[in-house]
């Protein structure tokens, strides 16, 4: 979800930041992701169009191209693996639009009311780009990212593919790496959707279990709020999931079942779920190789590094052809 390992989820980190959250580390807010724009790089452009803030690559070959829109988690701004990622998918045919929706320069600083209209402009531009094919168009999110997809999808039927990762079955609250209250993640037309409110903080059992334990106890209330759930049987594009089973910043595998279970119960759309027992809020993303200086980060939200490696291993192929399938010619 973009809660990095500054956060601790291991209660002394946490402790030592609330005891002291009166002086220093209040304003050096160790705790925060820090707000990176990663640059285009080679093959990409930034885009700052019609209030967009975005990086851009180009399908390779002779088009028309299938189109990817590319959502990241609760860090905002434009993680700095989505280039790596984005000229992976840019070298196999697919345009893709990497998408900043918060805490970058002249956006808002905590991830609250969104307006989903914001993706929907997104969309629009990536349909007009040259060589684009807006009939093949899909999303891409993890975690906060996954939520917007899901989201996205209910509201755009032209989709043809849809893959969040870390997914949540609900709106939530949203986040402010300040501490401060937070209504609904996301809005539209001006009002903010219907959200889930996390648990109560309890610090013992936050150090013990994780900020699962908030968004645990949440859940639970669910039936409570059913103007919360997001209606996935609205979406028409086929959906991939992707979860670990030993998430520590919240339950992203029983939320996944939640949203297969709502799709079979009405029948479509349809929805492919892969569930990793090693793994946690790292399940997603481009493999690592154990040489790698920022491998065992790969431990720091749940499971083990190599059972996140290798859940990434695993659905990372399933992934391109999970998309190769839903948006690439027939004839590919």
């Amino acid at each position: 979800m973009g809660w990095r390992r500054k956060l601790g989820i291991g209660g002394a980190v946490v402790a030592g930041l609330l005891v002291v959250a009166g002086g220093w580390a209040w304003f050096a807010k160790p705790w925060q992701p820090p707000i990176v724009v990663a640059e285009p790089g080679a093959g990409g452009v930034r885009v700052t169009d019609n209030g967009l803030l975005a990086n851009f690559y180009a399908g390779n070959g002779t088009g028309p191209y299938p189109a990817i829109l590319m959502l990241g988690g609760s860090e905002g701004g434009l993680n700095p693996g989505s280039p790596r990622m984005a000229r992976i998918l840019a070298a196999r045919g697919y345009a893709v639009l990497a998408l900043s929706y918060f805490r970058a320069p002249g956006q808002p600083g905590k991830l609250e009311n969104i307006p989903l209209e914001y993706f929907g402009r997104a969309l629009a531009w990536l349909r007009t780009q040259p060589g684009v094919d807006r009939s093949r168009i899909g999303v891409i999110g993890g975690s906060k990212g996954a939520e917007a997809a899901l989201l996205i999808a209910t509201r755009h039927p032209e989709l043809k593919a849809v893959v969040a990762a870390m997914p949540s079955s609900v709106v939530w609250a949203g986040i402010d790496w300040n501490f401060g209250h937070v209504g609904s993640s996301w809005s539209e037309n001006g009002k903010p959707l219907p959200w889930l409110a996390l648990g109560k903080f309890d610090f013992d059992r936050v150090g013990k279990e994780g900020v699962i334990a908030m968004y645990g106890d949440g859940l639970k209330t669910v039936s409570q709020h059913p103007e919360t759930v997001i209606p996935v049987e609205r979406t028409t594009a086929p959906v991939l999931l992707i979860c670990g089973e030993a998430d520590r910043l919240w339950p992203s595998c029983p939320m996944a079942r939640q949203i297969a279970a709502r799709a079979a119960a009405a029948g479509h759309p349809k929805v492919t779920l892969l569930a990793y027992a090693d793994a946690g809020h790292a399940v997603q993303g481009l493999p690592r190789l154990p040489s790698d200086p920022k491998f065992d980060e790969l431990a720091g939200m749940g499971g083990s590094a190599v059972g996140n490696n290798r859940a990434r291993q695993d659905n990372w192929p399933k992934i391109l052809a999970f998309l190769d399938a839903t948006l690439q010619p027939a004839s590919r």
